[in-house]
C-alpha cells in the first residue's frame, strides 16, 4: 500500500490521522492538539511534511501553528474556509486531484456539519479522511450546514468503493451505536458491529477505522432513504441521552 494510517488520539476524544509513505514522509490530518501528534511523529521518524484540514473547528486545527513552527510542515485546506482556517499554503477545492505524499487525494465537499466541510479520498489506498461528516454508525451536528447539504456529502461518501477506510474525527462510535440500535433495532449487521464496538472500547482499541462497507450496512445516517429521514433522525440524536 502507498500510505499507511493510524490513528492518533488527541484531546477527550478526538483523532488526528498519521498518514505515512514508504520514503518516510508524513502527513497529518487535523491536529487537535499538537503535542500527541509531535510525539507520533517523532516516533514514526521526525518528520512532518504535511498538514490535510478538513474544517475549521478548533478540536481540528489548535495544533497546527505548533506542528508548522516545530517541523515546517505545510498547510492545506479548503479555499471555501480559508478565512477560518489557520494559514493555508495550499487551498483547494472540491473536484480536485491533489499530490499527497507522492500518492493522489481526491478532494470532496462535505458540506452539513459546516460550511466549507471537505474530505480527502485516496482511491489507490483505499482511504477516506473524512473529519466530522461521517462517523462510525453516525454523522456530525448540522451546525452550520443543511439536512440537504448533509444528505448530499453522505451519499457521496456510501458510493466510495465498500473497503474503504473511514477515518473520522471522533471517538464516538459507543454513544453512536446505543442510538442507531433505536433507529434500526433490527438489522443484524448493526448488532454485529455495536459488539465489535464494545469489545475494542472495553479492550483499550480504538473503534475506528471502520469501512464504507460496514457504513452502508449499519448505520442509519448512511442508510436514510431520504433528506427528510436523515433530518428526523439527526434530530433524535441531537436530544437522545442514551
Amino acid at each position: 500500500m502507498p500510505l499507511t494510517v493510524t490513528p492518533v488520539p488527541c484531546l477527550s476524544d478526538n483523532y488526528a490521522w498519521l498518514l505515512r509513505a514508504p520514503d518516510g514522509r508524513i502527513a497529518v490530518c487535523d491536529p487537535g492538539e499538537a503535542a500527541p501528534v509531535a510525539d507520533a511523529v517523532d516516533a514514526a521518524g521526525g518528520r512532518l511534511d504535511l498538514i490535510l484540514l478538513t474544517h475549521h473547528h478548533g478540536d481540528h486545527v489548535a495544533g497546527v501553528a505548533d506542528l508548522v513552527a516545530r517541523y515546517g510542515a505545510k498547510v492545506i485546506g479548503a479555499a471555501a474556509d480559508a478565512h477560518r482556517l489557520p494559514k493555508l499554503d495550499q487551498a483547494v477545492a472540491p473536484g480536485e486531484e491533489i499530490d499527497v505524499l507522492g500518492v493522489p487525494a481526491r478532494v470532496l465537499a462535505s458540506d452539513g456539519h459546516t460550511r466549507g466541510h471537505i474530505a480527502f479520498h485516496f482511491p489507490e489506498c483505499a482511504i477516506l479522511l473524512c473529519g466530522d461528516t461521517l462517523f462510525s454508525l453516525g454523522c456530525g451536528r448540522l451546525l452550520e450546514g443543511t439536512a440537504e447539504e448533509m444528505f448530499a456529502s453522505l451519499q457521496a461518501l456510501a458510493a466510495l468503493p465498500p473497503e474503504t477506510l473511514v477515518c473520522c474525527g471522533h471517538e464516538y462510535s459507543e454513544s453512536n451505536a446505543r442510538f442507531a440500535l433505536t433507529v434500526d433495532p433490527s438489522n443484524a449487521s448493526l448488532r454485529a458491529r455495536a459488539d465489535e464496538i464494545a469489545l475494542q472500547r472495553a479492550q483499550g482499541r480504538p473503534s475506528v477505522p471502520t469501512t464504507i462497507g460496514q457504513e452502508n450496512a449499519a448505520n442509519p445516517f448512511l442508510r436514510a432513504p431520504d433528506v427528510a429521514t436523515l433530518a428526523r433522525i439527526r434530530a433524535a440524536k441531537d436530544n437522545f441521552r442514551g
